[in-house]
């Protein structure tokens, strides 16, 4: 799944580690989401969203859609 959370993070002024602190996640699994090794939950999904406050659907692309 395609995604614009690094981009929304460096904006930020943020770091992976800052995301995964405000996220309740690891850094590592920022690491995984970004690099579209790992799609996140459902709920982290959506959270995601919520912290960044735009819809998931603006975050996150199926490319098989």
């Amino acid at each position: 799944m395609r995604n614009r959370l690094k981009d929304l993070r460096a904006g930020r002024g943020w770091t992976q580690a800052d995301l995964g602190e405000r996220l309740g996640v690891s850094r590592q699994a920022i690491i995984a989401i970004e690099s579209d090794k790992h799609d996140p939950s459902l709920d982290l999904a959506y959270r995601i969203a919520a912290l960044f406050g735009e819809p998931v659907e603006t975050i996150f692309e199926n490319p098989h859609a």
